[in-house]
């Protein structure tokens, strides 16, 4: 995974959704991993990861949560006279309200510190957001009651007190500004008393040992297959569920689909038809995108508004007491972002790249870049898709929306056709989001996941393929 400061950007192999298919939240797993300093927890946490080979895994360091130094602690610090190694030094605060929001699945902003300065950087963090597995390492890893509550899995690593010493010289010389002089006194002032008093005892809340860090190759295997197994454990199929469930024949309350008139059901007619030109497909997909973001407008709220006519008559109207953006889920919502430009001509668009894992089938989470807007509290958010099938995308793109603190009565949902297994799907797990389409087609074959033939996929029909 890689992150953009700002701008919400996020990239990376795929994140599996959060909701299963009864529309609970998928937790992600937490490991914590504790020890001396320099006890080798980062490379064990390292190694962990390189074996895991899964993606969206966030290594999370204690050391982003040191507390800003005053000017007089500061200078207290340069003299080798303050202790970093006690627990007071930390801001535990917002380590537990960091650690929970990555556990829901929410965006977090994790300060850098800065070892000179003994300051957080200002202005600069650390954007994480979406995690399958959390790997959170530092001294006090094992210490607070709340943040050990949790964690699914607790190691500590037990190393050598005199490999620690020397690693740590090495460290703090060549990375952390510090003279040799000054790290042993440091180390026999505070990081030994710390270890022996606070650091140490918490070794007994461990599930796992590692005797060694890095060097015990095999414990850190034999650990790493344990969190592959639970992992698994975890894991549902829930699109192919999903696409197995029987919806009720009455619509939820807060799917809204266009009235069949002439025009709407010659505009499907033309969509669907195999014959239809790519040029025509998209001048009609366009009219029937624009169909849908008018009725969409509907449900937005208005004021009161007088305006006074060329020919000096004052008209009472109404005025859109909000603001719009656009997020397509990629690439089929993309194809509907052109009438929305038509309707909303200001519109700020962003974009999220869902796909399906053609091994299981689950949809994964590999892009996400939102526009800045999205937490104006007038803002209203038109979450863009082509087709509804089983919900499963749909059910993701929500989840990513509320995550970035979008309130879920301010997203509307619109796209061209739903299945009933999709439209029932995402209401169960979102009533107050409402749905926009402009057809609710009877017919989701639950093998192969595509609506009926003749539709095709949308997306390759409207911007065309590398073979057009």
């Amino acid at each position: 995974m890689k992150s953009k400061l700002g701008n919400h950007v996020i990239a990376g192999e795929g994140r599996p959704p959060w909701y299963r298919s009864d529309g609970q939240n998928c937790d992600c797993y937490i490991v914590g991993i504790a020890g001396g300093s320099a006890s080798g927890k980062t490379s064990v946490a390292q190694r962990i990861i390189k074996n895991l080979n899964v993606p969206w895994v966030v290594l999370l360091s204690m050391d982003s949560f040191y507390k800003d130094l005053t000017p007089e602690e500061v200078e207290i610090a340069h003299r080798n006279d303050w202790d970093f190694d006690s627990p007071n030094s930390y801001d535990y605060d917002l380590l537990l309200e960091t650690v929970t929001k990555l556990k829901e699945g929410k965006q977090v902003d994790v300060p850098i510190y800065d070892f000179e300065t003994h300051k957080r950087v200002p202005n600069k963090v650390n954007t994480v957001y979406g995690a399958n597995v959390i790997i959170f390492e530092g001294i006090f890893g094992l210490y607070d009651k709340k943040v050990l509550e949790m964690m699914d899995l607790k190691v500590f690593v037990d190393t050598d007190v005199d490999i620690c010493l020397a690693r740590r010289i090495k460290r703090d010389v060549a990375e952390r500004g510090f003279d040799v002089s000054g790290v042993l006194k440091l180390y026999q002032r505070f990081v030994k008393p710390s270890y022996d008093t606070y650091v140490y005892p918490t070794k007994k809340s461990a599930d796992v040992v590692i005797p060694r860090g890095l060097e015990n190759l095999v414990a850190i295997d034999l650990l790493t297959k344990h969190i592959q197994r639970q992992l698994q454990e975890r894991k549902m199929q829930s699109r192919w569920d999903m696409a197995r469930i029987c919806p009720p024949e009455e619509l939820p309350s807060n799917v809204l689909v266009l009235e069949e008139t002439k025009q709407i059901k010659g505009l499907h007619t033309i969509i669907r038809d195999i014959e239809t030109s790519r040029h025509d497909f998209i001048f009609y997909a366009d009219r029937l995108a624009t169909l849908v973001i008018e009725r969409a407008l509907n449900e937005l709220p208005y004021e009161p508004k007088d305006v006074e006519t060329p020919t000096k008559k004052t008209v009472h109207g109404l005025g859109l007491k909000a603001h719009i953006a656009g997020v397509s889920i990629l690439r089929a919502g993309g194809t509907m972002e052109n009438g929305l430009r038509r309707v909303i001509r200001d519109a700020v668009i962003g974009k999220i790249l869902i796909q399906t894992d053609p091994y299981n089938g689950e949809p994964q989470l590999h892009y996400c870049k939102l526009p800045p807007t999205i937490r104006e509290a007038n803002t209203f958010i038109f979450l863009m898709d082509a087709v509804v099938g089983t919900g499963a995308a749909g059910l993701m793109a929500i989840r990513v929306l509320l995550d970035h603190d979008v309130p879920e009565d301010r997203i509307v949902f619109l796209s061209f056709l739903a299945a009933p297994q999709g439209l029932h799907t995402i209401s169960r797990a979102f009533p107050r989001v409402k749905i926009v389409t402009s057809y609710v087609d009877p017919i989701l074959n639950p093998d192969t996941l595509y609506l009926e033939p003749g539709l095709g996929n949308f997306g390759d029909r409207y911007f065309g393929t590398e073979h057009d």
